[in-house]
């Protein structure tokens, strides 16, 4: 094992450690997490949720009635979420992709290689990598790492990374470094969210952070 995994797989122990297990994604079905991954763009998880949880008390979250809903009350629905009516069109082309090439059928489009799967994903408007990858390690069980703004920040300011590395370096630093087991991808970035929320702040609370001794702490 090289000193980049030795460390990662160091700071994973640790704030495991620290937090225990995050249950990420919070779910009833794979098809709620692809809808909570593109209504989660540019906002807090807590309307998200708000959001959601109109989808489910109208009793339309799932693929074919979500394509059926007009797109006047759809935006109404998820409102909460914020860019409601960019979200709604969003919802639209990826539901457009999975009704009309799967039938319907998630499991249809997640049989498909991960690559494959991954291009195709970015191939509709208004998925970016994130997202994409969020879908595909949250809701398809996928071997890929999510990487966000969170993890930029936690690992160049310990050094391990450069602050303007790019999304798709990013990612691979930790694809090679790390075993590929969704369950572990899962589980690191979840703890990688919750550690940048409450400590790796854009004013960092170096002291109260469970990675104090790992690295160089911040003024």
């Amino acid at each position: 094992m090289g000193k980049s995994a030795t460390q990662l797989i160091s700071i994973y122990k640790r704030l495991w450690a620290h937090f225990g297990p995050r249950h990420w994604w919070p779910a009833d079905t794979p098809f709620e997490v692809v809808v909570g991954a593109i209504l989660t763009q540019n906002t807090a998880w807590t309307n998200v949720e708000r959001a959601i949880a109109n989808l489910k008390k109208d009793r339309v979250l799932t693929p074919k009635k979500l394509y059926s809903l007009r797109p006047s009350r759809l935006a109404s629905l998820i409102k909460p979420a914020g860019y409601y009516n960019v979200k709604t069109r969003r919802l639209k082309e990826f539901l457009h992709l999975v009704m009309e090439k799967y039938d319907g059928s998630l499991k249809g489009l997640f049989k498909k290689e991960t690559l494959s799967l991954r291009e195709e994903l970015l191939g509709v408007k208004g998925i970016g990598p994130e997202t994409a990858d969020s879908i595909m390690l949250y809701a398809a069980g996928k071997p890929i790492f999510v990487v966000d703004t969170y993890t930029r920040r936690i690992f160049s300011r310990h050094r391990l990374v450069g602050p303007d590395i790019s999304y798709g370096d990013l990612q691979a630093f930790f694809m090679k470094n790390l075993p590929r087991r969704p369950k572990l991808f899962n589980e690191y970035h979840a703890l990688i969210v919750e550690t940048g929320k409450r400590f790796c702040k854009k004013k960092p609370l170096c002291d109260m952070c469970p990675l104090k001794e790992k690295g160089i702490k911040i003024s």
